[in-house]
């Protein structure tokens, strides 16, 4: 059934690239809301090492992952297959928020597909753990194909909309924790 891994090896790589979505949970260290999202585009995630992995985060209607990742660095990603081959797989670790005003940036991004509109950060997770599990009751669903609503709406954005949101709606978390807010530098103990 269940199984730790010590690296992501050449299976676990093929299951995460087979995946059409994934999903990412963060929290904040003391009380606050937990945050759960779906993620979809499948060349928004990319895997760069055997112990480090890394996704694309597009503006959308909140900012609570960076939130928590700058208070805390905690994050868990889990892919879950919907397929006849049931299997889920959690990667627990340490993430980091790369800017694009960051030059880290320009080199990570070429780890990814297409280009997105609104990129608001690339989301680097350390892997601590890696485990799996059998997925027998996840039901089976078909992909039927991305869904272009979100790269649709961020084409047709000014620039100045997402400069504007950085302190704006994408300020801080619902929580109130600082997020993209440039007033609010990210705190030593969770830079790399």
């Amino acid at each position: 059934m269940a199984k730790q891994f010590s690296h992501l090896d050449g299976p676990l790589r093929q299951f995460i690239e087979a995946q059409a979505m994934f999903f990412v949970a963060t929290a904040p260290s003391q009380g606050g809301r937990v945050n759960l999202s779906p993620k979809g585009y499948q060349d928004t995630f990319a895997v760069l090492d055997d112990h480090t992995v890394a996704y694309l985060d597009l503006f959308g209607s909140g900012v609570e992952t960076i939130s928590h990742l700058r208070e805390n660095g905690r994050i868990t990603i889990m892919f879950c297959s919907f397929s006849r081959n049931s299997r889920i797989l959690r990667l627990f670790g340490s993430g980091r928020v790369v800017r694009p005003d960051d030059p880290e940036f320009i080199d990570l991004r070429t780890n990814f597909g297409l280009t997105h509109p609104g990129i608001r950060a690339v989301i680097v997770v350390h892997l601590e753990r890696i485990a799996d599990a059998c997925g027998y009751s996840v039901p089976y669903y078909e992909l039927i194909g991305e869904r272009p609503v979100l790269d649709t709406h961020h084409a047709r954005q000014p620039e100045e909309k997402f400069a504007g949101r950085i302190a704006g709606d994408n300020g801080r978390s619902i929580d109130g924790l600082p997020a993209l807010d440039p007033d609010h530098p990210v705190p030593s103990h969770v830079r790399r």
